[in-house]
């Protein structure tokens, strides 16, 4: 027996659902005193953020590589430069 993968259709975009998923986590948060599931609320309301920003990124147009990924692979590079020159 084959079983179907369930289809969902979004009415919203990616980006408005992850805003809507950080709000509520926000508002769930606010109706907590402090302690450990206020701080987890918050940190899923964080990660929908960034999450948001990736989505972001990556969609850009002028998709570029973070900064420090390129020095961490300049400095790679420059490594093998001067142990091939070796």
């Amino acid at each position: 027996m084959i079983k179907r993968r369930n289809r969902t259709k979004h009415t919203k975009t990616f980006e408005e659902r992850l805003a809507e998923e950080a709000a509520r986590f926000k508002e769930a948060a606010a109706q907590l005193p402090p302690g450990t599931q206020r701080e987890l609320y918050l940190r899923r309301a964080r990660q929908a953020e960034t999450a948001s920003h990736i989505n972001k990124w990556l969609t850009s147009p002028g998709l570029q590589s973070p900064t420090a990924l390129q020095s961490l692979q300049a400095g790679r590079q420059a490594k093998r430069d001067r142990g091939a020159s070796d």
